[in-house]
């Protein structure tokens, strides 16, 4: 369709995902196909304004944070990398929430972004796929055969992903759900012709609405339906392709699925699509009538699996019940793989019964569970983390036993990020400055920003970076006036914090930062303070409660604090409404500091914390994630590092972690926390905080006390620093020079190698339009 690109004998990736995080796509594809000057003036001729067309797009919101951003700047460097890639996921009628905030409260509104259609889809009624559901096993002399099944279909719509300059066009194909036509008539209907009618719906619910939880597992039937759904159609493809491909090769090829690992890769994100090694058990079991031992084989070198969390509450386990229901012959499978997993563990630790209950499939209880990641791990070839830290917790940990059993399995991939729109697009007067040094090859090759390390004492250099940063301030200072009514001091430090609401990334950390300096400002008001304007942006899930009302509070400090005559513009704090990929790409260039102050050991990489490095922020942040790797690549002098390491965290954990210790030995803490807990923030409500409270000093999982003073000392630092322009602007060209590393084409580049046993290559293909030599 996109043909610019006949693949021939090179293998091909899926990339399956329940969420694709894509945002706007008609700038990213003018940039990647160099057609921005010409839409420019085209439109301009047109008595059109571009930056108006832009916002009048949609966000495509198919995700609700890292995960699904992550598989959007994969799909950018799969294609720029020349990668034969598709990316595979679901046509989600309603993406993740809009956000409103009413009395200070998140508010959510469902997000109707197909309202006026999607330009840049194309539906493919002729590639449909049957799905199926319920049923029940029939065990008969010709094989097995699962039955009596209900049947939604999947209709697949296409979007194209162009690579950067390359002439590559990708697809990215989304499953939406559709009823059949004999969808419950073909039975006896007690309702009748119309209710079958309506019934349809609750077939084409599967694909209405992406669950909104970012590192929390739901265990709902319509989740279920949504992962098999997305799996069952793809591998239906995958095959279909496959059989269909000549391969340069013989008949035999076609019918006979032994080759698929030498020419498919599956990568899943995250165990969301698990169920695609028992889906692709069945299909060679039951369909091609492999043996069980050829069907494993084959499996097991056909996926791989990426982990993305250690956090206990979004590790995926369904219970047995629910998928005995839904897809029996899937939980058959599941027990027989379990069945001779176990007995080969059982023939490594003769008599460890306890290690053979925490390596099994199946985890026995109240009721009995399947655990996703296990199943993952013991069908994939390649099991990986997200960051160096994140990786060597996973050995040392949560799969220390599977990594004991198979060390090769286990491997790292330091996520990155797509600097063409995270640098190219959203930041083109950095972009600039940076090519009139260095070239524009860097765009490509994300490595080169070492070359301005020679430039880091360049005065003009120094004034330029500079001089972009504050143009990127007052360009946001204005959207936020016109969109949110607030006016800020553009030469007051942005100090920002966007990211899904969750207590491991502990903005409230971040509120006790900002209730301290207030505090400090009204003790002493006529001491030279470094404005700032703080900014946090970003999500709750509509569960759960503790977010929500930890964007109460920061609402409520800003009541407080924007109208103290006293603190005058020295302090703002401002809640960013809905954030989204189109407000980062306008927030993320404006920023001067980036908070990135999880608990050591709880944020698997972040990939917001690369977007701001690679925009000129300076980062404060723990030793946690991809920082730590960033404070590597750029020096650990270059960042605000603060707080327990992953060990300290550790051994507090042994020792215990006594909240209430702190809260009485530190005084600028206790003010804190008494004003919140007494109703200075809430007059009309004096208990209104009472849960956070509570939650602080009696039950807090991620010690944010016991990184305060750190974190308080930490801030004085940075604040010294920012009064001084020229030394803080050096350390941004360092911190910009340390960010090749963290290119999704370096990441990219090493699961082609390293998992899929691919080649990426730069080379340009010729343009359709190109005279052929």
């Amino acid at each position: 369709m996109w043909a610019h690109y006949c693949w021939v004998a090179e293998g091909r990736v899926y990339y399956l995902s329940l969420e694709f995080y894509m945002g706007r796509t008609l700038q990213n594809t003018m940039v990647n196909l160099a057609l921005e000057n010409a839409c420019d003036e085209a439109t301009y001729q047109l008595g059109l304004d571009m930056e108006e067309l832009q916002d009048i797009e949609e966000d495509a919101g198919l995700g609700n944070g890292g995960l699904g951003r992550l598989a959007a700047c994969f799909l950018d460097s799969m294609a720029s990398l020349g990668l034969a890639a598709y990316g595979y996921g679901i046509r989600y009628e309603f993406g993740i929430f809009n956000q409103k905030i009413v009395n200070g409260w998140q508010v959510e509104e469902a997000d109707d972004w197909l309202r006026y259609g999607n330009p840049w889809e194309k539906a493919r009624p002729e590639y449909m796929r049957p799905v199926h559901f319920y049923g029940r096993v029939e065990h008969t002399p010709e094989g097995v055969k699962w039955v009596d099944t209900q049947v939604v279909l999947a209709l697949p719509y296409d979007t194209p992903v162009p690579g950067y300059r390359n002439n590559v066009v990708n697809t990215m194909r989304l499953w939406s759900a559709k009823a059949p036509c004999d969808f419950n008539l073909k039975d006896f209907n007690v309702g009748g012709y119309i209710q079958a009618v309506l019934d349809r719906n609750l077939a084409e619910n599967i694909s209405r609405v992406l669950y909104p939880n970012d590192n929390f597992f739901e265990g709902k039937e319509l989740r279920l339906k949504q992962e098999y759904f997305v799996v069952a159609a793809t591998l239906q493809d995958i095959v279909r392709r496959f059989k269909s491909s000549k391969f340069g090769s013989t008949e035999v090829v076609r019918v006979d699925l032994s080759t698929l690992p030498d020419k498919v890769a599956i990568q899943l994100n995250d165990t969301h699509p698990a169920m695609a090694i028992p889906e692709l058990m069945r299909i060679l079991l039951d369909t091609e009538h492999q043996t069980w031992e050829k069907a494993w084989d084959i499996c097991t070198r056909t996926c791989a699996y990426t982990n993305h969390t250690v956090l206990p509450e979004a590790l995926e386990r369904w219970p047995t019940d629910l998928l005995q229901n839904l897809l029996p012959r899937h939980l058959e499978i599941i027990y027989e793989i379990n069945r001779r997993h176990l007995e080969r563990i059982a023939k490594l630790y003769p008599g460890d019964h306890d290690r053979l209950r925490r390596m099994s499939l199946v985890e026995e209880g109240d009721q009995k569970k399947i655990n996703m990641a296990h199943l993952c791990i013991v069908g994939s070839h390649a099991v990986n983390g997200v960051a160096r830290i994140h990786s060597d917790i996973l050995k040392a940990t949560l799969f220390k036993d599977f990594y004991e059993v198979e060390p090769h399995k286990f491997q790292n991939k330091t996520n990155g990020i797509t600097p063409r729109r995270w640098l190219v697009m959203c930041n083109p007067g950095l972009a600039e400055v940076i090519a009139e040094r260095i070239g524009e090859d860097y765009i490509r090759d994300l490595d080169q920003l070492k070359k301005l390390l020679t430039f880091v004492d360049d005065d003009s250099l120094i004034h330029d970076i500079a001089k972009v940063k504050q143009e990127n301030k007052l360009k946001f200072s204005a959207y936020l006036e016109e969109h949110y009514k607030v006016k800020i001091n553009p030469n007051s430090m942005f100090d920002v914090q966007v990211k899904r609401i969750h207590e491991y990334k502990r903005q409230l950390l971040n509120c006790l930062h900002i209730i301290t300096l207030y505090n400090r400002i009204k003790k002493e008001p006529n001491k030279n303070w470094t404005p700032r304007t703080i900014m946090i942006g970003g999500k709750a899930a509509p569960g759960y409660h503790t977010a929500k009302l930890i964007i109460r509070l920061i609402t409520a400090i800003g009541e407080i604090v924007n109208h103290d005559t006293v603190v005058g513009d020295r302090l703002k704090v401002i809640f960013l409404e809905n954030y989204k990929v189109t407000l980062a790409e306008k927030i993320i260039p404006a920023s001067d500091l980036s908070e990135q102050i999880s608990t050591a050991g709880t944020e698997a990489s972040g990939t917001g914390n690369m977007k701001f490095m690679l925009n000129g922020a300076l980062t404060i942040g723990t030793m946690d994630g991809a920082n730590v790797e960033m404070a590597e690549e750029a020096g650990e002098e270059n960042l605000f590092i603060f707080g327990m390491r992953v060990d300290d965290v550790d051994a507090m954990d042994k020792s215990g972690y006594d909240a209430m210790d702190y809260y009485n030995r530190i005084p600028e803490l206790k003010q804190a926390m008494d004003q919140i807990a007494g109703g200075f923030f809430s007059p009309d409500q004096h208990d209104l905080f009472k849960d956070i409270v509570n939650m602080l000093l009696h039950h807090d999982r991620f010690k944010v006390f016991a990184d305060y003073e750190a974190y308080i000392k930490c801030q004085e630092k940075v604040n010294a620093l920012y009064k001084n322009p020229k030394e803080w602007t050096k350390m941004v060209i360092h911190n910009i020079a340390g960010c090749g590393k963290f290119s999704s084409d370096r990441t990219i580049s090493q699961y082609a190698r390293e998992i899929w046993g691919m080649e990426p290559s730069l080379e340009r293909i010729p343009a359709p339009d190109d005279p052929r030599q």
